[in-house]
């Protein structure tokens, strides 16, 4: 059987006309569905009996499976999902002044092998199909009675290891008669796989690329993110220029800040004259401790005089405030614990 969020509006309508049907009836679907939350076809009044019957023989309209819950004292809401497979992924909710941000996984398991990152511990399985990355946004939006505002495809895996899937994904959810997330609302986020930066470039709907940068020399880049070695700095930093060409997007580098290790005032100054020229900013994430890992969080004034340095020498950056720290927010981090302990 199909699935109804694995289908973008051309692919459903291409299926319906083939069918015999008229493919304006995708686009009643997709209201149903989407923007009304209606998703027994016997309530959807303005669709044929002949095809509502043949729908629920061959399109099925399913959220994930909810396994865990975890909720924080700030608002943070992480999910843990049992896919079809017996998969086990995650979403994470955070809660902003303008609006609430779901960080979306697009892999089971990653083979991007960061040292520091939870998400690694577990090698890669397979990719998401399309409607794994759709219902993530409406199993949440459901469960809790709420509207996704924003949408960082952040999570557990590589976005641009599973392309095609994620841009479906992006093409649903943008839709008018989708879940109508805007462009500017949408993050993709890459380890640096220059290939497909410019073959993101080039896409139509014009989302906003966010490049997991970390640190601002070779050798230590490539020891803590094994895709340096494949990708160095140079050859990345070129990339992100001729994509602001190309799109007129500013970019985003996110920064985790690790004690001891890419936190000095120095890699400041590194990274402030690695990026001059480009238009971005610099997003400092503070450090989700990891059990299996040693790197530590960057205390508050450490962290404070990184991001002074770099206001200081004209780089626009922000400070992200720490969220979920008493549960298991990291990536990869509940799924780890729980197919452990299973």
């Amino acid at each position: 059987m199909l699935k109804f969020y694995d289908l973008t509006i051309d692919k459903l309508k291409g299926i319906l006309i083939k069918k015999g049907y008229k493919g304006f009836s995708a686009e009643q679907l997709y209201k149903w569905v989407y923007e009304q939350k209606v998703f027994d076809y016997d309530k959807m009044t303005n669709i044929s009996k002949p095809l509502r019957e043949d729908l629920k023989e061959t399109i099925e309209i399913k959220d994930l499976e909810i396994n865990t819950v975890q909720k924080s004292s700030d608002g943070t809401f992480k999910f843990l999902f049992k896919l079809e497979d017996g998969s086990l992924i995650e979403t994470v909710l955070m809660t902003y002044n303008y609006g609430k941000s779901l960080c979306v996984t697009s892999q089971v398991g990653c083979n991007m092998g960061c040292s520091f990152c939870a998400s690694g511990l577990i090698k890669k399985a397979r990719d998401l199909e399309v409607f794994e990355l759709v219902s993530q946004i409406t199993t949440v939006e459901n469960h809790l009675g709420i509207r996704i505002s924003h949408v960082v495809v952040m999570g557990t895996g590589e976005p641009f290891d599973n392309y095609d899937n994620v841009m479906d994904f992006i093409r649903i959810i943008n839709y008018k008669h989708g879940l109508q997330i805007g462009s500017r609302h949408i993050t993709v986020s890459t380890c640096g796989i220059i290939p497909k930066i410019y073959e993101y470039a080039k896409e139509p709907i014009k989302t906003n690329l966010a490049i997991s940068l970390h640190a601002a020399n070779d050798n230590l880049r490539s020891s803590i993110m094994p895709i340096n070695k494949s990708y160095p700095l140079n050859n990345l930093i070129k990339a992100c220029k001729d994509y602001y060409e190309i799109t007129k997007r500013r970019i985003t580098f996110e920064y985790i800040l690790l004690n001891g290790i890419n936190d000095s005032v120095e890699q400041a100054n590194e990274l402030s004259d690695l990026i001059r020229g480009i238009n971005a900013y610099v997003n400092l994430i503070p450090y989700n401790p990891v059990n299996e890992f040693q790197y530590e969080k960057t205390d508050n004034l450490r962290a404070s005089r990184f991001y002074s340095q770099l206001i200081k020498r004209g780089i626009n950056a922000t400070l992200r405030r720490e969220q979920g720290s008493d549960i298991d927010a990291a990536c990869g981090q509940l799924r780890y614990k729980k197919e452990n302990i299973n």
